[in-house]
């Protein structure tokens, strides 16, 4: 019997889906629950595994190019002797077929696969290097041999660090930006970097990649909601004092403020709830997605699950690992599209004040702006410098209304401005 292998649905919102390498080659043994390809959905590469022990008689999307979800990428033959059979039958679907949609060039090498083997091996039962495509990029910078390295990363994976740490070399400005936080600081640093962009010639059309076709949906499906906005500003002398203070132990100012943010939607349930068709559904988590922008285009909110229950420096340990693997496309789907309420902060480019847009279901984002001192009046005539920051929060109407923003954000100005301290309780 032959068998259809499906392009997966890998989140809720993913219509088509890439080919980032197939574990497997035509004719390769393929056992039940066995990673056959890998697929990069809307902000991840996804292991998909066979429903089926057999053989992967052809592969109908090659590595690179793109189908939609449900459609047939690959055909499996349950005995040998059906090989040749699901081949014709593949031959003869393509031809018939429209043309597969080229994908855009990549910066970067193809990826290998990640086989569900032994998670200590390198490589897998056909002698495919497994590695990831910053990792095979380095590599070649450096001038090592992926094939005598043992893999740090999941399923035995070779990540770049795995690359560095044998040519004894630091990592490229590029992986050092990976493992800082994208806008994240109130204060702005000597030096605001940009992310990276692709290089392209003047007068080129570059096709958009999958993490940003989904921006473009969820950008799009925001239209479709009544939102206002409403703007803060708040005091951070507190706040910085006690960031200097904890610094040194990990702490990250991302992970200061999703506290501030969570113990602040505690009182006000409305903020973290979603607009449903049956009505409104408050959710029992607090879960704060933080926006991070990615290299090459797009961006992605990991979520700090239940971020008002888990101390200042686990959430900081947390979030260092979780943009980590947002980087290298490691999230899980429920690590990135679990959130309740998201924060966006271009403080540091230098960034004042902005509006953010609602990234529906939710019922509201805070656009952060970098902290600068001021001088103000204090109640009683004196003039004095203060450090602030603008903040705006966009909500639904829906569910929101003015009065509520209005409090919320009264609470959470109150909280960072004579209250900081107990963000490490």
């Amino acid at each position: 019997m032959i068998h259809d292998i499906f392009m997966p649905a890998l989140s809720s919102t993913m219509t088509e889906g890439k080919i980032v390498s197939w574990a497997k080659a035509p004719g390769d043994k393929v056992g039940k629950g066995e990673t056959v390809v890998v697929v990069e959905s809307d902000k991840a590469d996804m292991d998909v595994e066979s429903f089926y022990e057999g053989y992967l008689a052809a592969i109908i999307v090659e590595e690179g190019q793109e189908a939609p979800v449900g459609s047939a990428i690959a055909l499996l033959a349950e005995t040998e002797a059906e090989i040749e059979t699901a081949q014709q039958q593949a031959s003869s679907s393509v031809s018939s077929a429209p043309e597969q949609k080229e994908a855009a060039p990549q910066p970067t090498a193809t990826p290998s696969p990640e086989p569900a083997a032994t998670p200590a091996a390198s490589s897998n039962q056909n002698g495919r290097i497994i590695a990831s495509p910053r990792a095979r990029k380095r590599a070649k910078e450096l001038k090592v041999d992926l094939a005598t390295l043992q893999g740090s990363g999941p399923y035995g994976r070779i990540v770049a660090e795995d690359v560095e740490a044998v040519a004894g070399k630091p990592s490229t400005p590029t992986t050092a930006l990976a493992t800082q936080v994208a806008p994240t600081q109130i204060s702005p640093p000597p030096a605001p970097k940009a992310v990276p962009q692709q290089v392209v010639a003047s007068g080129q059309t570059v096709p958009l990649n999958t993490l940003q076709k989904a921006v473009v949906r969820g950008m799009v499906a925001s239209l479709e909601v009544p939102t206002f906005h409403v703007g803060y500003t708040i005091a951070t002398d507190e706040l910085d004092k006690l960031y200097k203070k904890i610094k040194p132990k990990g702490v990250t100012m991302t992970a200061l403020l999703a506290k501030a943010v969570a113990i602040a939607l505690q009182k006000h349930p409305i903020v973290n709830a979603t607009y449903t068709e049956q009505g409104i559904q408050y959710n029992s988590n607090i879960n704060v997605s933080v926006a991070v922008a990615m290299p090459g285009g797009g961006l992605i909110t990991p979520v700090l699950q239940n971020a008002d229950q888990i101390d200042i420096y686990s959430l900081s340990r947390t979030w260092k690992d979780l943009v980590n693997r947002a980087r290298a496309k490691q999230l899980q789907p429920e690590e990135y599209n679990s959130g309740t309420f998201t924060l966006s902060n271009l403080g540091m480019f230098g960034v004042d004040r902005f509006d953010a847009i609602l990234p529906v279901p939710q019922s509201a984002i805070l656009a952060i702006g970098a902290s600068r001192p001021q001088v103000v009046a204090t109640a009683d005539g004196v003039m004095r410098v203060q450090r602030q920051m603008q903040v705006n929060i966009t909500c639904d109407h829906r569910l929101v209304y003015g009065a509520d923003a209005a409090a919320f954000l009264q609470d959470l100005a109150k909280l960072i401005e004579t209250d900081a301290h107990s963000l490490t309780l």
